[in-house]
């Protein structure tokens, strides 16, 4: 059973940077596609980011265009999140998620079969 778990989030100021972490456990990343989505208070879960398994092909929502970035170190089975120049925003819950396929837009969560509990990131203004 594949899991993940995400770790890193916290409550920052506006302008600031924060890497949020997604380890995942019961199989090896390159093998999934992995993606970051997030979700503020009565708010729908949005897509943030996507890696394929080679770690060369991502997607980005364009909200976040620019200022994050995602990336994957196969051999720690671990996915990152690096969010630069964070806004008010920015502020929700995030997930990190895995799907069996990479999709040519890998934007829906319905794409994915695996979530992990989330991580709560904060920003002050």
């Amino acid at each position: 059973q594949v899991q993940l778990a995400e770790s890193g989030g916290g409550l920052v100021q506006a302008g600031d940077s924060l890497r949020l972490s997604c380890v995942v456990s019961g199989g090896p990343v390159r093998h999934y596609a992995v993606a970051w989505f997030r979700q503020a208070p009565s708010e729908e879960r949005e897509f943030v980011a996507a890696i394929n398994w080679n770690g060369v092909t991502t997607y980005y929502a364009d909200a976040v265009k620019g200022r994050f970035t995602i990336s994957v170190i196969s051999a720690k089975n671990t996915i990152y999140l690096q969010m630069t120049s964070l806004k008010p925003e920015d502020t929700a819950f995030y997930y990190c998620a895995a799907g069996i396929q990479w999709r040519p837009r890998p934007t829906s969560a319905e794409y994915y079969d695996y979530w992990g509990q989330g991580t709560q990131v904060t920003v002050s203004s």
